[in-house]
């Protein structure tokens, strides 16, 4: 219901603000925005660093990845699990992410590029340096 009730007000604005849909976007703005969403909902979900900013709705559920950790939500039901749900998965939180680089593009092209770009090419660097660990691990067998 709330991802419905904000994109119907940023249709709403858009049609106000007399702002146009690109026709459609270039591949490399699909491929960017794609490892720019990947990097975003990442971090917002399993950094390490950003789990003081979940704590008000989420508890330690074991070990992740890399520089990651696993938690759940810590309500059981209403909004606040909602949140904790949204702040635990990567994959949930990808359509807000998605849907705010979407509409950057309509309304801030340039500074969501720049920004699309930036994450992405983190989201680069975070593979190529799990692709370096595991070749020092095979190297080390």
């Amino acid at each position: 219901m709330m991802y419905a009730l904000t994109v119907i007000a940023v249709a709403i604005l858009g049609r106000l603000t007399h702002r146009r849909l690109p026709e459609a976007m270039s591949v490399q703005d699909l491929v960017t925005t794609a490892f720019a969403a990947h990097k975003l909902s990442r971090t917002v979900t399993k950094d390490a660093v950003v789990a003081p900013l979940r704590a008000p709705f989420t508890r330690p559920a074991g070990n992740g990845g890399p520089g990651e950790v696993m938690e759940r939500p810590k309500a059981e039901d209403g909004v606040a699990r909602g949140i904790g749900q949204l702040l635990t998965c990567p994959f949930c939180l990808d359509v807000w992410v998605v849907t705010g680089f979407t509409v950057g593009h309509v309304f801030a092209p340039r500074a969501t590029r720049m920004i699309g770009e930036s994450l992405a090419v983190l989201a680069g660097a975070d593979f190529l340096h799990l692709a370096y660990a595991t070749a020092q691990q095979i190297a080390e067998q």
